[in-house]
């Protein structure tokens, strides 16, 4: 089918283009390069090289004698958004283009307006294109497991049945974000049901977990098809920081007690899950969801799953605790439903059988790019507290809406 991968230079957009141009399906890559912007405002870098989209594309049509075009625009722009629809005439979007990381919006007030705007009015756009251009496409949107938040009542795939005062009725989980950035994820969940709803679009909200994973089938033919994978404290996860300071000889640091729990799973099964719902469309005016995870572990187990692969590499690692810089329960309930994608033929890896192979055995090669600076949390959710306010005047000073675009 003809398929749209908005965000197509990211972390996850790069392999999603990739393993479905492999398998035949007509892709266009579409990206602005904002998120390679933002991390030279916050000082990061992936831990691995990652070429330009051009040098990338270059290299898999050499590799793989695929050609995926680009096109290169904003999605707040509606003018590139209508045009690139009407151009293309998509059969499904998989939409990952959108600002991806919770401290990075609550770093101040610019960075928390941006990610708002960006995400809610680029989906926004997104829909309306939908609408006028392409009605019977199917949007397969990333959302986040973070939108649920920790309630401590089993969280349901999407929606939950309830009985209030001798009447019953299917309504959308109740939603507890626990960032700006999880809050505009919201906000776009509601957009898109709502634009089901009345437009009679079709619709797959994917609420991710965590994602692990340095490289998967494609983009481990070659270095120069890397994707981008970040152990910092702005754009990184706690495992893929765990593993860098486990390679780098340095305490794995947990925030708060590290009972914090959460659902995770491989790259890997990212994109078979995309792939199940793209060949498994929503019907007409259908808003679904799927919960796309496929393990639940604290931050504490993963420290110590981190702690015992490394053992078994010759790493002697110790684990400290820092001082939580988030506002979030660290004792709580958490066991969330997530059988759909497996209903539809996903069959999950274990992050046991991923930790030692792929994840720090790559990691360790690239151990001379490691940056210890960037293991310390430098955002707080917490009011007038940052960690190294150095870093924050810089940031203030970046227009919230008008960003310098970067050419690739």
């Amino acid at each position: 089918m003809r398929i749209l991968v908005l965000g197509g230079d990211g972390y996850l957009g790069w392999p999603t283009s990739l393993y479905l141009s492999r398998r035949g399906h007509d892709v266009v890559v579409v990206d602005n390069f904002a998120k390679r912007d933002w991390e030279q405002e916050v000082g990061v870098q992936p831990l691995f090289p990652v070429p330009t989209l051009r040098s990338r594309l270059r290299a898999w049509h050499e590799l793989a004698e695929i050609d995926i075009p680009a096109r290169i625009g904003d999605l707040q722009d509606y003018r590139f958004v209508e045009s690139l629809f009407s151009e293309f005439e998509p059969q499904a979007i998989v939409h990952y283009g959108e600002q991806p990381s919770a401290p990075y919006s609550m770093i101040g007030q610019p960075q928390a307006t941006l990610t708002q705007v960006n995400n809610v009015v680029g989906n926004l756009n997104v829909l309306f294109a939908m609408r006028d251009r392409a009605p019977d496409a199917h949007l397969v949107k990333l959302g986040t497991m973070g939108e649920y938040g920790t309630p401590n009542i089993d969280i349901e795939e999407g929606f939950i049945d309830i009985e209030h005062n001798g009447r019953s009725d299917r309504l959308p989980f109740p939603k507890q974000p626990g960032s700006l950035y999880h809050l505009s994820k919201v906000h776009d969940s509601h957009n898109i049901m709502f634009a089901c709803k009345v437009w009679s679009l079709r619709a797959t909200d994917l609420n991710q977990g965590v994602v692990y994973g340095v490289e998967t089938e494609e983009t481990g033919l070659d270095d120069r098809l890397a994707t981008s994978f970040h152990y910092d404290d702005v754009f990184g996860t706690a495992l893929n920081r765990f593993c860098v300071q486990a390679v780098a000889d340095h305490p794995l640091t947990l925030y708060g007690r590290g009972n914090q729990t959460r659902g995770f799973l491989n790259i890997v099964d990212t994109l078979r899950c995309v792939e199940l719902a793209l060949l498994n469309p929503a019907e007409r005016g259908e808003f679904r969801v799927f919960n796309q995870f496929t393990e639940q572990f604290s931050v504490s187990q993963l420290a110590g799953l981190v702690k015992e692969a490394a053992a078994e590499m010759g790493m002697n690692v110790r684990i400290d605790h820092l001082p939580n810089p988030r506002v979030e329960m660290e004792d709580h309930y958490y066991n969330a439903k997530h059988t759909k994608l497996l209903d539809l033929g996903l069959e999950p890896h274990q992050l046991s059988e991923t930790l030692i192979d792929t994840m720090l055995g790559k990691i360790r090669r690239f151990r001379e790019r490691i940056d210890t600076a960037l293991f310390a949390p430098r955002a707080t959710w917490r009011p007038k507290e940052y960690a190294e306010p150095a870093l924050v005047a810089p940031m203030a000073s970046v227009p919230s809406y008008e960003r310098p675009v970067s050419r690739n």
